[in-house]
């Protein structure tokens, strides 16, 4: 079974800006736990949870605990000033969400959607097509798909979960050939008699206009294959044994006196906003970031920062004046 075969389609989903008044009205009326913050594209930055609303600590915990309470109390109902009267500070969802966001696309066996939701200690993941959410699947979706899969007849296909995977782009670029069975023209000799000025400007046009085509070919191609890497990246997911090779190869790296090492290289367009926050070094660079980037962000905070160690991200390289590649670096000396 697949991400597509078994995700719940009918997305219900937020944007940053929705008051926390809004985002509890709506998780309660659609009767589910949590919403994934999207942008103007559809793209996911966040997901806003009924933990995230009450509060991680004893803090906010206190101060939202009687608000959520009185939001649950039955009878009551959810009224504009009901909900006004509630004397809870105003929040957005992009202030609470938990980011980044682990997400599959359709094509994402169950197994391993199982798998990331014990891994990252997760309850659902939104999933993916062309980077925009237009499902999630839970716990309790896993759940219902064993349960059918249990309950079919031994044998019996499995109608409606399809196997076939996305056909990828084969992008080419073609070369002018010359007609078939005619032997290519070869130079013609100059008539110094005949020569003026506008042919060799001719001939210097001609030679900038091939030159732009393959410069403009070259760019297609780069572009190509940067959407072709983000797509691999969005898709890929860190396993167990990815995570203790990259911790091995950085003790490596720090047997060598090196003070820092390079988790990822990716490009910029994996970041939900092309690279700008980690470019100006804005302080929630990591919500923006997806698949691969997100996945090592998520290990670093849950095994590594408690132990003192850093992540930094860092802009590599600016071809035509925009962020191009960045870097994903494991810091354990300034």
């Amino acid at each position: 079974m697949k991400a597509r075969d078994i995700m719940t389609s009918k997305v219900v989903s937020v944007r940053p800006d929705a008051p926390t008044r809004q985002v509890a009205r709506l998780l309660l009326e659609a009767s589910i736990s949590a919403v994934p913050v999207v942008d103007e594209s559809g793209a996911p930055i966040g997901m806003v949870s009924e933990g995230d609303l009450i509060g991680r600590d004893e803090k906010d915990r206190e101060a939202r605990r009687d608000w959520w309470l009185t939001l649950l109390a039955e009878g009551e109902t959810l009224s504009e000033e009901f909900l006004t009267s509630l004397r809870v500070p105003e929040r957005t969802a992009r202030e609470v969400m938990s980011a980044p966001v682990v997400s599959v696309d359709e094509e994402t066996e169950s197994a391993e959607i199982a798998r990331l939701l014990a891994e990252y200690r997760i309850k659902r993941v939104p999933v993916l097509r062309d980077g925009r959410v237009v499902g999630i699947v839970s716990r309790a979706d896993l759940l219902r798909a064993l349960a059918a899969e249990q309950a079919a007849p031994s044998g019996a296909p499995h109608q409606g979960f399809l196997a076939g995977a996305l056909a990828g782009l084969d992008e080419r670029f073609g070369h002018r050939r010359s007609s078939a069975g005619a032997p290519p023209a070869g130079p013609r000799e100059p008539d110094a008699g005949r020569l003026t000025v506008a042919d060799f400007q001719a001939l210097v046009a001609d030679f900038e206009h091939k030159e732009l085509e393959h410069r403009e070919a070259a760019r297609r191609d780069a572009a190509a294959l940067r959407r072709r890497k983000v797509t691999e990246l969005i898709d890929l997911h860190v396993s167990d044994e990815n995570w203790r090779s990259l911790l091995h190869q950085a003790r490596q790296a720090a047997e060598q006196g090196r003070k820092s090492m390079l988790l990822l290289r990716f490009p910029s367009q994996l970041c939900s906003d092309g690279g700008r926050a980690v470019n100006v070094n804005e302080a929630d660079w990591p919500s923006t970031l997806r698949g691969e980037a997100a996945e090592l962000y998520l290990r670093w905070e849950r095994d590594l920062k408690p132990h003192g160690f850093h992540l930094a991200a860092r802009v590599l390289e600016f071809p035509g004046g925009m962020p191009g590649d960045i870097g994903l670096f494991l810091v354990w000396q300034q």
